[in-house]
């Protein structure tokens, strides 16, 4: 039974939690949520304010008390999608115990949030094939899981959990293969079934963290404090 959730329905953002959302808060995340239904379906340098602002019944001169541009747009996405990435990462770049339990809920969480926001990822990989604005700030959203990453398997060798080996360009290496795979599943519909896309990443990361022993386990006998 796959512990992944799956839905027929578009996921949404939502606005803060705060006491009371302002009319601001709503329409600047219906804008968001707008972009996001787009992507979906076509790439974005077809995306034009009237694409976005239109299904909202909300006014194209609303749109710039807002964002600055389309750019901004897709930016902000992608810092909302990075939060949401940091945190279903957290069991394993932060968690103590047996780190390939913590590896599958880690990777568990970020195939829900990549079935989820897959045509973020798209959208910002096509768009910075041709602009230098996304590319910088995709290599940026990049890096900083490389070093988050390559923090965690550092420490995991320091104790004895990972065998000696350069971290980072292992790290990176791992990263870029979940990106890859993310943006092919899930970028478009019909979206793959996210369960294998978990277990193909899992024996990967698993086998080539903490060795073959491990392959296909989803426990170990390690430890870490």
């Amino acid at each position: 039974m796959s512990d992944l959730k799956q839905s027929t329905s578009l996921p949404r953002f939502s606005p803060q939690p705060v006491l009371k959302i302002s009319k601001a808060e709503r329409t600047r995340t219906a804008i968001l949520n707008s972009a996001l239904d787009f992507v979906w379906s076509h790439p974005f340098r077809e995306m034009t304010v009237n694409s976005v602002m239109v299904p909202i019944g909300v006014s194209r001169s609303a749109f710039y008390q807002y964002f600055k541009d389309l750019h901004e747009v897709i930016e902000t996405l992608l810092n909302m999608l990075q939060e949401e990435i940091f945190v279903a990462a957290k069991p394993w770049l932060m968690g103590v115990g047996d780190p390939v339990v913590l590896l599958h809920e880690a990777l568990a969480g970020l195939v829900q949030v990549g079935y989820e926001r897959g045509p973020i990822y798209r959208a910002f990989v096509d768009a910075a094939a041709s602009d230098k604005r996304f590319e910088e700030a995709w290599n940026q959203f990049l890096g900083e899981f490389d070093d988050a990453a390559c923090v965690r398997i550092e420490a995991d060798q320091e104790q004895g959990l990972i065998p000696a080996f350069d971290a980072r360009p292992v790290a990176i290496a791992l990263n870029r293969l979940d990106a890859s795979m993310l943006i092919e599943a899930f970028g478009k519909h019909p979206r793959s079934q996210p369960e294998t896309i978990r277990e193909a990443l899992a024996r990967i990361w698993v086998s080539t963290l903490y060795g073959s022993e491990w392959f296909g386990s989803t426990s170990s006998n390690l430890l870490r404090k």
